[in-house]
């Protein structure tokens, strides 16, 4: 698939089939995503990469956990955001809901749809990227971003899908213990992916993107020849 084309119809997968992904297919993927850029080339990321038993252990244990109320190890709400920050997320889940048939106040199948995100949206594989804990947090967050976007990139090669979804790793302790993460390390992002369902409504979503002219500043473009 051509580079710009997938940069522009990539786009998160919220619905799978249950055909299981080769492990060859996974490990072209990691091999392309592993040329990706970091700062100093520290290529601070490791990545386990889940399916069969060990994965649907961790989605049981995210909702046992969730369903116990125990804490989580960061909030995933996003509080803070105002404006027009505020006004996108609210905009991508008015138009997800409302595909998916679920009405505002009800508050039961939210939380429903709230548990796929805990069970990598039911993908029959998943990564989960972390690092050392000693690491500085800004630049290895910064490089883990760059290989987790090439890993949905070169997904598309494969027709595979993808979803970077934050509730999977909502308690990191937990996922550690069951995929064997030592626990010196720092989990940072997780990555659903299989083959899309055609027929899963939350498929049909297509988020917005603010126009070129409102994200840039150009300067010094007036003294071209």
């Amino acid at each position: 698939m051509d580079i710009i084309e997938a940069i522009r119809t990539r786009k998160s997968i919220r619905g799978y089939r249950p055909d299981p992904v080769p492990r060859k297919i996974l490990e072209e993927i990691l091999e392309a995503a592993n040329r990706s850029p970091s700062a100093s080339n520290v290529q601070p990321w490791e990545i386990a990469v889940l399916t069969g038993s060990v994965l649907e252990q961790i989605k049981r244990r995210n909702i046992e956990m969730l369903d116990s109320g125990a804490t989580p190890g960061f909030d995933t709400e996003s509080r803070d955001l105002q404006g027009a920050y505020r006004r996108r997320k609210v905009e991508l889940a008015i138009h997800l809901f409302d595909l998916m048939g679920i009405a505002r106040k009800d508050r039961e199948q939210r939380a429903e749809w709230n548990k796929k995100g805990l069970r990598f949206f039911d993908a029959p594989a998943g990564f989960i990227l972390y690092a050392e804990d000693f690491l500085d947090a800004l630049r290895t967050e910064f490089d883990i971003a760059l290989i987790t976007q090439a890993i949905c990139l070169a997904a598309l090669n494969y027709g595979l899908g993808t979803c970077i979804v934050k509730q999977a790793i909502l308690y990191p302790d937990a996922v550690k213990e069951l995929a064997g993460i030592p626990e010196s390390k720092r989990i940072i992002a997780a990555i659903a992916i299989g083959y899309p369902d055609p027929d899963h409504p939350a498929n049909r979503v297509w988020s917005d993107r603010e126009p070129v002219d409102n994200i840039s500043l150009w300067r010094g473009f007036d003294q071209e020849p």
